[in-house]
């Protein structure tokens, strides 16, 4: 499927292209020599036709034929994000390769750190690992550089010999604290290299960060992936003889392809889906945006305001990894998400019926999905579908035989619940809990970091955003939504709008006072000269070269760094206390700061193209449409015309209801809002009419806001997590995760909780109604209590409770705002003092012989922490010696 955009950009006589491999589809943006763009969609894999899909798209617009050469003169530049690495990685396909570790922790990799990411499993299946065998080196650095073990380097060549007669030819080397003292590293990945290894990946080359879990696992995923990679632009390369190549970062930077590495390719498509949002969103007069990217299996949304956000540290596949990545928050809802009724209430997802059998409505026999409900609310039109469906693949969107099934699902839920909603409204209910779905994971990457998003504007792309984009929008409270003309491609779209990228980091870990600034300033400058040089070495002039140096502040104790630009101590430091109580609410001036790491980007900027210049004659009002149909929206029935995208020109106005069907993807306009093209010939949505008061639904239990509500109560306990690993300073929290949060309502009954320890959830409600029932009468807004007491719903002393009452809010001088709800917070101390470190002592026979007790204690006091009660609370046990007195419970709201 080809389509065109009458733009005019820049002029070299050659063709640029822009790609975007992904899972399914290959995505090709074209700019010709006469600067018109084209897009192209094609599937990633189609062996009866071509090898390459990349490669089969660039023939495609060039009108060269399968076996003939590419003529490579007639091409300036491509550009490409590809899911080879990210495929290799989910379906451990990677290099054979040998791991090299310090004597002594063969196994800390397997170990990880203990977190358990499915809690209720019943079955645990740890993550296949990637490396196929561990050799130890004799050798053992020291945290601060002194030589305990010195390295058998004969011991290391006999291993790194064994390892390549067996057949490895890739090796990760991680060595203990080899993220700065790198001597030991240097000398085995020499060894390696004379010895023959085609790839030899070391940690402080990889990731020169603290951790030696995430960067271990780092350092393996390159090693691993990056043959894999090599071999994949090696055969784009052959077949592109004089072609500049380049290749998108997850960071979200192009790199030449022979600096293409592993580790940095794992988000590579999905990264230039946000350099097209935040660039054309730019050009649009759009300058803090929420990128919006649904497809049929999965909801990508982004948060940007000016610069890219990333993320240092993730998880991806099970294998953590400290590389920066452009910071995705991913939801399983797209268009593919399985519609269920359990008897009780409606759920959406998480599983996808995919691309086959596909929904209901692809005639494969596949289940009901949010692309059924849409068709069956008539926002999806048949005529509008390319009929490329059934076993023939020639074949409509089947209407009717999802009708039929929504009728059938429509009588079943009536004979289970006594609901008589019709089947369009069984429908709705569907798309209404799919819509907060992908709200509440919007409020994660805004909300969550403190950013209000009724500020911003919602850029749409991928094929199913725009069905639901004004839906989002209203859940959201945002008012205004933006639709690229490239929507359905933009991801190709960002390759050719990036910027040519090098970054650079470095660990410092020091408290950040004036003594530490030059040394500082002296580690930025290597770094920035390195990356520099990285930039122009691939033909970017210096003049066009920009080099952002930044620090990573955090909290002495804590393990969340914030980055800010390098500068004065007091300017540091205040943007560090602005980002933090942004983030979190609060600050903690009597805690000094810690400069983690240092990092330089350097950025070359490319030859991008340039949008659309101005109509010279824009109409005004509304066209008319190609055809009106029925569309469900908002509880009924209404006739809705229905636009074609290239019917419409700069100037047009279209008031909702309406629908907007182009090539790749549809927009619905609901009822309030209005779609306006700009004179770049983007699509605008603007909501123009108040949006409708919510009203109370009733004492009768209704099916849809039963699961409405059940994921937004969700969501805030899951915050409510996230907040507590983010601030605390244990490691048993912040690490091992040992810890849950829940909402409870103003009687103390449980609400919601979020998948953590059931142990600790079963008799958190009788701790939190202990609060209420002892301090009836006394509780303020402001305060927050403490409790481990076992008599009171503790489990054991070392799980304490942090409880919080919600009260109303109330103007001044009103009567006493009344308690909403509740928010508790569990987590496990390493040490709570008694007879012997950790807890339950076996020889024990009083309460007091395990630890401090606290049973219904005032930890804070309308607003004011009580640290000094707090302390001699703690020193007045009758064991308080092996209380650590730093490890303090955080408050999680």
């Amino acid at each position: 499927m080809s389509t065109g955009q009458g733009r005019t950009h820049m002029r070299e006589g050659r063709w640029q292209f822009w790609i975007d491999r992904g899972g399914t589809f290959t995505d090709v943006v074209a700019q010709r020599p006469d600067g018109v763009v084209l897009a192209h969609k094609l599937l990633s894999e189609n062996p009866e036709r071509y090898r390459d899909a990349a490669i089969a798209g660039i023939r495609h617009f060039l009108g060269v034929a399968p076996d003939d050469p590419i003529p490579g003169e007639r091409i300036a530049a491509v550009k490409m994000g590809t899911t080879v690495a990210t495929n290799a990685l989910l379906e451990r396909k990677g290099e054979r390769t040998a791991l090299f570790v310090t004597r002594g922790f063969r196994d800390q990799l397997r170990i990880g750190y203990q977190n358990r990411p499915h809690l209720f499993a019943l079955k645990i299946e740890l993550p296949e690992l990637l490396y196929a065998q561990v050799f130890e080196v004799t050798e053992r650095v020291g945290a601060r550089g002194e030589l305990l073990v010195p390295l058998d380097a004969d011991g290391a060549r006999r291993d790194l010999q064994a390892a390549h007669d067996a057949g490895f030819r890739s090796v990760a080397i991680v060595l203990m604290h080899g993220y700065r003292y790198a001597a030991h590293e240097r000398a085995v990945a020499a060894l390696a290299r004379e010895i023959g290894f085609a790839q030899v990946s070391a940690s402080h080359e990889v990731s020169p960060l603290m951790k030696f879990v995430s960067r271990g696992d780092t350092t393996v995923v390159d090693a691993y992936l990056s043959p894999i990679l090599r071999r994949y632009v090696d055969r784009v390369a052959a077949e592109l003889p004089g072609v500049r190549l380049m290749f998108m970062q997850s960071n979200g930077g192009l790199t030449d392809a022979r600096l293409f590495q592993g580790k940095d390719a794992i988000l590579s498509g999905p990264a230039g889906g946000i350099v097209g949002a935040a660039r054309t969103a730019a050009a649009a007069g759009f300058d803090r945006i929420i990128g919006f990217d649904m497809g049929g299996t999965s909801t990508d949304v982004s948060h940007y305001a000016g610069e890219y956000e990333r993320a240092f540290e993730t998880l991806v596949a099970g294998v953590r990894m400290r590389a920066p990545m452009m910071s995705i928050h991913t939801v399983a809802a797209g268009g593919g998400s399985i519609l269920h009724f359990d008897g009780a209430r409606y759920r959406v997802g998480p599983d996808s019926a995919g691309a086959s059998p596909g929904p209901a409505s692809y005639r494969r026999g596949g289940p009901l999905a949010v692309t059924d409900a849409n068709l069956m609310l008539g926002k999806i039109q048949p005529t509008h579908f390319p009929p490329v469906l059934g076993p023939a693949g020639d074949q409509p969107l089947d209407a009717e035989g999802v009708r039929a099934r929504f009728a059938a699902l429509a009588r079943e839920i009536h004979a289970a619940t006594g609901d008589t909603r019709t089947p369009e409204a069984v429908a709705e209910g569907f798309v209404q809990i799919a819509v907060g779905n992908m709200a509440n994971a919007i409020k994660q990457i805004s909300v969550q970091r403190g950013h209000d998003v009724t500020g911003y504007t919602l850029v749409c792309f991928g094929g199913a955003a725009g069905q639901h984009a004004c839906l989002v929008a209203d859940a959201l409270g945002m008012g205004t939504i933006f639709v690229h003309p490239l929507a359905g491609v933009l991801s190709a779209y960002g390759m050719g709008l990036a910027d040519i990228a090098a970054l650079r980091e470095q660990t410092v870990e020091t408290p950040l006072d004036a003594a530490v600034l030059a040394p500082i300033a002296r580690a930025l400058d290597a770094l920035a000269v390195a990356a520099r040089g990285e930039v122009v070495g691939q033909g970017v002039p210096p003049r066009r070269v920009r080099v952002m140096k930044r620090v990573h502040l955090k909290y002495d104790g804590t393990d969340t760094a914030l980055v800010v630009p390098h500068g004065a101590l007091a300017q540091m430091t205040a943007e560090f206390e602005a980002a933090y109580k942004q983030r979190f609410s609060f600050l903690m001036p009597d805690r000094r700061l810690i400069a983690e790491a240092v990092s330089v980007e350097a950025l070359g900027a490319p030859e991008a193209p340039d949008e659309a210049v101005p109509a010279a004659a824009a109409p005004t009002g509304t066209p008319a449409p190609a055809e009106r149909v029925r569309m469900y929206a908002a509880g009924e029935w209404r006739e809705t015309p229905v636009f074609v995208r290239g019917a419409l020109a700069p100037g047009h106005r279209v008031h909702g209801p309406a629908i907007i069907a182009e090539a790749n993807a549809t927009t619905v306009v609901e009822p309030g809002w209005q779609a306006e093209v700009t004179p770049l010939d983007h699509l605008v949505l603007r909501r123009f009419e108040t949006r409708p008061r919510r009203v109370a639904i009733g004492t009768d239990v209704d099916p849809v806001m039963l699961e409405v509500f059940n994921n937004l109560y969700m969501s805030i306990a899951e915050q409510m997590g996230v907040r507590l690993a983010n601030t605390a300073y244990s490691v048993n929290i912040k690490e091992r995760l040992d810890f849950s949060c829940a909402l409870f309502d103003p009687g103390g009954s449980l609400v919601a909780n979020a998948p953590h320890l059931p142990v600790h959830l079963g008799s958190m409600g009788e701790s939190v109604r202990t609060v209420i029932r002892e301090n009836a009468g006394s509780i303020r807004p402001g305060n927050v209590y403490m409790l481990n007491a076992p008599y009171n719903g503790g489990t054991h002393l070392p799980d304490i409770t942090v409880i919080t009452p919600v009260f109303e809010e109330q103007p001044a001088g009103a009567a006493a705002p009344r308690i909403l709800f509740w928010v508790a917070s569990r987590g496990h101390h390493a040490e709570i003092g008694g007879i012997t470190p950790g807890s339950m002592p076996p020889g024990s026979r009083h309460i007091e012989e395990e630890g401090v007790l606290f049973d219904n204690f005032l930890l804070v006091e309308e607003g004011r922490l009580r640290a000094g009660e707090t302390v001699a609370q703690l020193t007045s046990a009758r064991f308080p010696r092996a209380i650590r007195i730093r490890t303090w419970p955080t408050c999680a709201r």
